[in-house]
């Protein structure tokens, strides 16, 4: 029973690499969005053949904004159109979607689009797809401690009953549980604000493919290293 192969329930990703991946084969960095955008669907698929229940993607952050503003605009159009057309595929696939991260500053159609396709496959048990938008790990934490701030000064809570659970329930992320293990892909080996709190006992596995390369050979080699890790919580080996 030793070797029998373990499947992380939830994988969490940092998909790096695109613009690296576009500028080594002379394309504008939004061709290399493009091609991750079509490799995120494949793995989405692959990670649900595998037995991953869910997966949650870097797609955006809260400091993304700082890029050209061409750039910007193309990736949110590529999040528009995923939004637009991928409903007929979450139902053929049983497919449930949630975003993560703050919505407020996106577009109101983005907005729209996004309310509509996490309403519509709410009720999907298939395999739980997470993006993150607009996502970093301090902001989250900030808008957490705010709705406990606001219940605590509405006198619904005190201090003393804030604990863990309650601090987890206040973040974007709420009812998941924590990735069992992160990727980072095209050789960066740091968290980049994402999920600081969930992945506190994560395995952490970094490759030197970038994001437009990565495939299902590549999945299945992060998961043969989160098998051969030994996880160990209180002294005991799990």
């Amino acid at each position: 029973m030793d070797n029998v192969r373990k499947i992380p329930q939830h994988v969490a990703i940092i998909m790096d690499g695109n613009g690296r991946w576009a500028k080594k084969r002379g394309l504008p960095r939004t061709m290399g969005h493009a091609q991750g955008a079509r490799v995120v669907e494949q793995i989405l698929e692959d990670a649900d053949h595998m037995g991953i229940r869910y997966l949650t993607v870097y797609a955006f952050s809260t400091e993304n904004w700082t890029r050209p503003d061409s750039e910007v605009k193309a990736l949110m159009n590529l999040l528009r159109t995923y939004m637009k057309t991928s409903l007929a595929k979450c139902a053929k696939n049983n497919v449930r979607i949630r975003v993560i991260g703050d919505k407020s500053r996106l577009d109101e159609d983005l907005q729209a689009s996004i309310a509509h396709l996490e309403h519509e496959t709410r009720t999907n048990t298939g395999i739980s797809f997470q993006i993150a938008i607009n996502y970093g790990s301090r902001d989250e934490m900030v808008r957490g401690i705010r709705k406990i701030a606001a219940k605590a000064a509405a006198g619904q809570i005190s201090p003393e009953q804030i604990d863990e659970e309650m601090f987890s329930d206040s973040l974007d992320t709420a009812g998941l549980p924590d990735p069992d293990l992160l990727i980072r892909t095209c050789g960066e080996e740091r968290i980049s604000n994402f999920l600081m709190w969930q992945i506190a006992y994560s395995e952490l596995y970094f490759t030197p493919v970038a994001w437009p390369d990565f495939n299902k050979a590549e999945l299945e080699k992060a998961v043969d290293a989160y098998n051969s890790r030994e996880r160990r919580f209180g002294g005991l080996v799990n």
